[in-house]
């Protein structure tokens, strides 16, 4: 019973949280120039993509052992990694500022690009840890704030005050909701009992974790440059306003991808994980077992609700850009319906510790996106990267299902 509510709490929290970003991406496109919808996609995805660079994806090797190791001397990884951060952040802050130098940004956003890159990265850390050490109604706080509750705070300001509907509005209120965010992680993790602070930064762990992460930190960037490729190669190919509208659309079909994450991935990989390390077949085929089912149905469910209610919500917007559109979110649906079903096989072979077929996957489909998109884009422009999308998206699926038949055991899969 008490797992049953923590996870009704923790679903309420992050579908709160998704509904916020969905009502603010359609309240912005409603209050916001096309093109300054365009602009706010361009910075999101971008600073979520240099997130990576930032956090070399070491959570990866990191939070298993994490995981395995005693309460005792779990602060002396942690303080290791926040080691390596501190050297990534030296490295890689100064390089992000070519962005701004050959205008793929403007140079107004500079100071909230910087202030936000810091704040989602480590408050995005600590929701992996806590989620990790099975305290995912917490990591849902920290979620709510650093994602929702400032969307509400802004969908109730600019319903109210025209004044207060501009982009800096939208910003000041991320800022304040990763502080928040920030200072619950902190909290949390200070209380927890974590042992081993003062023990010395562990080099040759860091050493061993990078040789780890590294290829999969390979296959994230190679994932990630699909959602921001896409946006800079449809806004060379349409120009920003058009972008504006498939900033909308590509939010849509993301908050699928968000629910996801919280009602299903989050709880089913530590459960996966631990099968895998306790060598228990019958759980690990259970809980895969769950996951694909609940999967499929709230895939089909979501993607039947979007397709019915984008064209009155549409109207709602009045504006004409977005309804001339629209037969583009169709096309966006189908891939990211694709994405996510891909993240069936993706957990199975993540928690038996095949980690080479994903990086693979990941590769090889950013080329078949980048070649299709390619091809097509002298016959139409405004469909080239949504085909481009569907076609990398289909290959992962495809890879990613055949790999995890062909490395599990009959009686684990």
């Amino acid at each position: 019973m008490k797992f049953i509510l923590i996870r009704l709490s923790n679903i309420g929290l992050r579908g709160t949280t998704l509904v916020s970003k969905f009502f603010l991406i359609f309240l912005l496109a409603r209050y916001l120039e096309p093109s300054e919808l365009g602009l706010y996609g361009l910075l999101t995805v971008t600073i979520s993509y240099v997130l990576f660079l930032l956090g070399l994806d070491f959570y990866v090797y990191a939070n298993r052992e994490v995981l395995k190791a005693d309460v005792a001397v779990r602060g002396r990884l942690l303080k290791s990694e926040a080691a390596l951060w501190g050297g990534l952040y030296t490295a890689i802050l100064p390089l992000t500022l070519f962005l701004f130098v050959f205008e793929l940004l403007p140079w107004k956003l500079l100071p909230w690009f910087l202030c936000l890159l810091v704040l989602e990265h480590i408050t995005q850390e600590l929701n992996r840890l806590l989620v990790i050490l099975s305290r995912q109604l917490v990591a849902s706080w920290i979620l709510f704030f650093r994602a929702g509750a400032w969307c509400l705070v802004v969908i109730a300001l600019m319903g109210a005050e025209p004044e207060y509907r501009t982009l800096e509005t939208v910003m000041t209120a991320w800022v304040l909701g990763a502080f928040v965010a920030l200072g619950i992680g902190f909290v949390v993790i200070v209380r927890s009992g974590i042992g081993g602070w003062k023990l010395p930064i562990d080099w040759a762990w860091v050493r061993k974790g990078i040789r780890i992460a590294l290829p999969m930190l390979v296959a994230t960037l190679a994932l990630r440059a699909f959602y921001t490729v896409d946006r800079y190669w449809f806004e060379e190919l349409v120009g920003l306003d058009v972008l504006g509208a498939y900033v909308l659309f590509i939010g849509m079909c993301n908050a699928l991808l968000s629910f996801m994450d919280a009602g299903v991935f989050t709880f089913f990989n530590p459960a996966l994980i631990s099968a895998n390390a306790n060598q228990d077949a019958k759980v690990f085929r259970e809980k895969f077992r769950q996951m694909l089912i609940q999967t499929v149905g709230l895939v089909i469910g979501f993607s039947l609700v979007a397709w019915y209610v984008v064209d009155p919500l549409l109207r709602w917007l009045d504006r004409p850009l977005y309804l001339e559109y629209q037969y583009l979110f169709g096309w966006l649906l189908l891939g990211n319906a694709l994405f996510v079903m891909s993240m069936v096989p993706h957990y199975g072979l993540y928690a038996r510790g095949h980690d080479k077929p994903l990086v693979i996957s990941h590769l090889v489909g950013l080329v078949v996106f980048v070649a299709t998109t390619a091809l097509i884009t002298p016959h139409t422009s405004d469909l080239a990267v949504p085909f481009g999308l569907i076609s990398g998206f289909g290959f992962i699926l495809f890879w990613k299902t055949l790999q995890f038949y062909r490395l599990t055991p009959p009686n684990w899969r």
